[in-house]
């Protein structure tokens, strides 16, 4: 068997990619919002917001798909506001791969920004506001390099999740080769045609170096943010 990949297979590959990168281009700005304001804030609705956030980690998957597709199909209010307004389509298309891969990803995400936010010594910031600094640069200046590590690992590891989505993902925009097949759908196909074990066993190796290099990524910079915690 050779490892070798074919042209149907890069475009698996460079398709799994794209979605995974634009999934959490576009998730990270909300995920750091939601990570502030669930490690500072106190308002009404707090601990339903954190459920709400942690809830595509305990649900079944083909549910929060079910879910996008009754939401964001081209039927759906939020599907049929979107195409209204923006043009965008989501149902059957990349762009829905990509909005089921951001909201699996999502709760990693969040709780590796909010772990980084509440490991910063509020002492730091206090002494930054007695020196007359507002209260945005002290958190472009103080606050956000201070989380930054997290916000990284946070994004590895989402961006390893968002490649290895499978449930939401073909619930919501089905498996269609050069639109919306991923290496996860890709891989289940391939094992349901007998003779395609070797295409399939390359895609795996393929999705077992990424995945792992994406976690060694976030395990050396949560390391590197311990550090910095501890001072040394």
């Amino acid at each position: 068997m050779t490892l070798g990949l074919g042209p149907a297979e890069w475009q698996i590959v460079g398709l799994s990619l794209q979605i995974a990168v634009w999934a959490i281009m576009a998730s990270l700005p909300l995920a750091v919002l939601v990570a502030l304001a669930l490690a500072r804030g106190q308002f009404w609705g707090r601990e339903v917001l954190n459920i709400a956030v942690h809830l595509p980690l305990v649900l079944p998957p083909v549910v929060t798909g079910y879910l996008l597709l009754i939401l964001f199909g081209a039927q759906g209010p939020l599907g049929q506001f979107f195409e209204t307004v923006f043009g965008l389509t989501f149902a059957f298309r990349w762009t829905g791969a990509a909005l089921a891969c951001g909201i699996m990803a999502f709760p990693l995400m969040v709780r590796a920004i909010r772990l980084a936010l509440e490991a910063v010594d509020p002492k730091l910031e206090e002494a930054a506001a007695t020196l007359g600094a507002s209260r945005v640069r002290i958190f472009a200046t103080v606050t956000l390099p201070l989380m930054l590590p997290g916000i990284l690992a946070g994004t590895i590891l989402g961006f390893a999740k968002a490649l290895g989505e499978f449930g939401a993902t073909i619930t919501f925009v089905s498996n269609i080769p050069g639109q919306t097949q991923t290496i996860p759908t890709a891989i289940y196909s391939l094992l349901q045609v007998p003779g395609q074990e070797g295409a399939a066993l390359r895609l795996i190796l393929i999705s077992i170096a990424l995945s792992a290099g994406a976690l060694i990524a976030s395990e050396w910079m949560a390391r590197g943010m311990a550090k910095r915690v501890r001072g040394t």
